[in-house]
């Protein structure tokens, strides 16, 4: 079957050929052990594995175990954290030929949170949390301790972890890494000045305080070698005046796609308590439009896109490259087949599941016809 939908065509990214534009998000599950991949993930990964997506990328990992925003989140510093996680991508792949991505992060000052079903407050060390990690000791809230402000060895340090998770993740088999300069977790709290007041070479102008972030890519991308994909997302504004913001975004994607950036993930806000977001279908997707028409390199958009049509209208209309879903796909885990149903596309399913569709619909499993009895 034949479509016109630019939602369901290939794109690449890098040397990495996705079958078609719907990205499953990274979604934090906050239920690692000792940033172990547990149980949970078999079957919460599992079950987006068959969804029919193009791409699915693993949740924020951290590469320090203090960079973990929960005790209960995923690590990549270990080689226990390894071989959990390579017992979890052994399964997707036994039953998926889905493309695989991993988001490695560190949360910064975000970092020694309660999970968010227990509020998500900062936990004391005294009550078995950490001290967490910033480029400056402002605190993410006014009544919360100030983190501690980095040194220029802990900078060191932690280019040094992600370059060492990078090769864990080449190691596990992953097609992609994603790294996490958005949503207020230590890459972009270095950039934005809201929170990085540094007097040294990684703080004060755009420049400076772009600095670790584009040192941070140069090594993961060193470490994960040739084949694989290593992209970026961004938070596009903080907004709140004075703040990061779209200018300042496309002048590091710019120099990020000089580096060889693979694609760049956008998204927005999280570093301050300040910030006004304005909520609302697709309402990330006008940054980024914006970023698109300053790079070549493939942008997603992220952000409340819900429905297949709407899906369709922003990649079809150049605003992005590709959509990425998280809590549409929470909802509705098989949401591609619904999107191909709607628009007249395909998508890869088991054959266990083939029979799942009503008659006349088999079409969209491809060349899986009918003859179910």
């Amino acid at each position: 079957m034949t479509t016109t939908s630019r939602l369901f065509s290939p794109i690449r990214l890098g040397d990495l050929m996705l079958p078609n534009r719907i990205i499953v998000s990274p979604m934090c599950q906050y239920s690692a052990v000792d940033g172990n991949a547990a149980d949970w993930h078999l079957i919460h990964l599992g079950s987006l594995a068959i969804s029919g997506a193009g791409l699915l990328c693993v949740e924020a990992t951290a590469v320090r175990r203090e960079g973990r925003i929960t005790p209960g989140c995923l690590g990549l510093y270990s080689d226990e954290n390894q071989a959990a996680l390579q017992r979890v991508v052994a399964a997707l792949r036994s039953v998926s030929a889905i493309p695989l991505a991993i988001q490695l992060a560190h949360a910064g000052r975000k970092g020694s949170s309660r999970v968010p079903w227990q509020g998500g407050s900062l936990i004391a060390p005294d009550d078995g949390g950490w001290v967490p990690l910033a480029p400056s000791a402002i605190p993410q809230l006014p009544q919360e301790p100030a983190p501690r402000a980095m040194t220029l060895d802990d900078i060191r340090d932690v280019v040094s972890s992600f370059a060492r998770a990078a090769r864990r993740a080449r190691a596990i088999g992953f097609d992609a890494i994603e790294l996490h300069m958005a949503h207020g977790y230590l890459l972009h709290q270095f950039l934005s000045p809201l929170a990085n007041q540094r007097q040294d070479a990684y703080g004060g102008s755009p420049d400076n305080r772009a600095r670790l972030p584009l040192e941070v890519f140069r090594a993961v991308a060193d470490a994960a070698g040739p084949g694989v994909a290593v992209g970026v997302r961004l938070s596009a504004t903080d907004w709140v005046e004075g703040g990061w913001d779209v200018a300042q975004t496309i002048q590091i994607a710019r120099r990020l796609e000089q580096l060889g950036c693979a694609f760049l993930d956008i998204s927005s806000g999280g570093v301050s308590h300040q910030q006004k977001i304005p909520l609302g279908p697709g309402y990330q997707v006008p940054l980024a439009a914006q970023v698109k028409r300053a790079v070549r390199i493939p942008v997603i958009a992220v952000g409340l896109i819900t429905q297949p049509r709407q899906a369709e209208d922003i990649v079809a209309q150049s605003q992005a490259d590709a959509v990425a879903l998280a809590r549409g796909f929470l909802q509705d885990p098989r949401w591609p087949w619904r999107a191909a149903a709607e628009l007249g596309a395909t998508v890869i399913a088991p054959p266990q599941l083939w029979r799942a569709l009503p008659r006349g619909q088999a079409a969209v499993f491809g060349d899986a016809r009918v003859g179910q009895r």
